[in-house]
């Protein structure tokens, strides 16, 4: 049992609230704690395909957002590794998604205040010693194999959101049906496969299948590549179209009622679950060269067409289809299945035991201030903090990871009590809502 009380303690450690240990670390004030199961940093390793790069520009690191004189930006980790020159003549502003994992890596090994291996297992409202009121956090330590208990002032979730598996193919997960999550410790499964299906249509999808195909060059398995979406569309990446990630269109957005932020959402799909336009320039090309004369591979991608069911048959599996368009059903033969079917959020277990203290809307779903703490029944200052668990409240930015540092200094400067971090009120040439004029009335006639 430690006697400390942080004045915030992190739990999960992704790029999120790794940014937030980054941008506190030059805030001696404020004591926090950041808290990780896994043994080290890795932001999804069963993605890092050879060839994938982020879909954010590289100012969208840790800390450049809120500070681009912090020495833990990624230009200060080229520069700490030699590679300024190299990344200079590389003339891109996309970086390998690896070499994001590296520098996510090579902060988290800097920062004292990020302990990995430590499991939360409980957390609960509690009067601390000073008589104020804060949180117990109940922790397993995996290297010690002991229990910790931690008192904090506050909390902040950090944990990320988990693979969203849809309900026909719960019950067959497992070696041969598999989330896109677990891909790279999966992939040699599709070497002895007679045919592979990819479900999907955002970019884990597309780059999951673009990497299987090469793998269906040597192997010769049947591909196919469904989703119930009309088509392999592009995500938008228009210059105005990137306004939408930005702090304006949060103030925006957090302004409007529950209604109008849902059926929003609902239109602003493309915004963040299409395909990066380079992505799908590489599958085009890819194929285009594997069919030069005429030799089409045994590869299919077929859009409008929800994949309905699954059921065991033989020594793979039978799966169901529906065509929307065309309002028929059909069923193939496959071995294996990648689901590309994206992530969604989940309350964590360790705050089951205060479920009832946290406020929900009509739809069951966190409500959220807009300085990013759930509305809670307890009395008093002590904030529980989100990371990236807030769409419904404040936007399609909230997994954006150009809006990180932005979303890190808001907490920041709520945990330090004043302005650590300037937070811009005016960042986009368009306005969102009815700009106010500022002349004055024309009088009546």
């Amino acid at each position: 049992m430690s006697n400390d009380i942080y004045d915030v303690i992190g739990i999960g450690i992704g790029p999120f609230n790794l940014g937030l240990a980054a941008l506190l670390d030059e805030v001696p004030d404020v004591n926090a704690l950041f808290l990780e199961k896994k043994t080290e940093f890795n932001w999804h390793p069963g993605m890092l395909i050879d060839g994938t790069t982020l879909q954010v520009p590289f100012f969208a690191d840790l800390v450049s957002m809120a500070d681009v004189r912090s020495k833990y930006s990624f230009l200060n980790y080229l520069q700490e590794h030699n590679r300024l020159y190299h990344f200079y003549f590389l003339e891109k502003f996309h970086i390998p998604r690896k070499e994001y994992n590296h520098y996510c890596r090579w902060v988290s090994e800097q920062l004292a205040q990020c302990r990995f291996g430590m499991e939360v297992e409980r957390v609960v409202p509690a009067v601390l010693e000073d008589g104020s009121q804060g949180y117990e956090v109940s922790v397993w330590n995996g290297d010690l194999y002991t229990k910790e208990r931690l008192f904090t002032r506050r909390l902040v979730m950090g944990i990320g959101s988990v693979p969203s598996v849809p309900q026909p193919f719960k019950d067959h997960l497992g070696g041969r049906v598999f989330h896109s999550a677990e891909y790279l410790d999966k992939k040699d499964i599709c070497q002895s496969a007679r045919s592979v299906t990819v479900i999907g249509s955002g970019q884990s999808a597309a780059e999951v299948f673009l990497d299987i195909s090469k793998e269906q060059e040597l192997y010769g398995f049947t591909l196919n590549w469904y989703t119930r979406s009309k088509g392999f569309f592009p995500m938008e990446y228009s210059k105005l179209g990137l306004e939408y990630f930005s702090p304006d269109y949060i103030d925006f957005f957090y302004s409007l009622p529950r209604e109008k932020k849902n059926s929003l959402l609902k239109e602003q799909a493309l915004l963040y679950k299409g395909i990066s336009t380079d992505t799908i320039a590489d599958i085009y090309d890819y194929l285009y060269e594997r069919s030069i004369g005429s030799d089409y591979p045994p590869i299919s991608l077929q859009a409008m067409t929800e994949i309905t069911g699954i059921e065991s048959s033989g020594r793979g599996f039978e799966i169901r289809g529906f065509h929307q368009v065309k309002e028929e059903t059909f069923t193939r033969e496959t071995d294996v299945v990648i689901l590309g079917t994206g992530y969604k959020t989940a309350i964590p277990v360790f705050l089951m035991d205060m479920k009832d203290e946290l406020v929900c809307d009509a739809d069951g779903r966190f409500k959220i201030t807009k300085d990013y703490s759930l509305e809670t029944y307890f009395d008093g200052n002590n904030e529980i903090f989100i990371q990236n668990g807030e769409m419904h409240t404040h936007g399609v930015g909230a997994p954006d990871l150009g809006l990180g540092a932005h979303r890190n200094a808001v907490i920041i400067n709520r945990l330090a009590g004043r302005e650590v971090y300037p937070v811009q009120t005016k960042n986009v040439f368009q306005t969102f809502g009815v700009e106010k004029s500022s002349e004055a009335p024309v009088p009546a006639l």
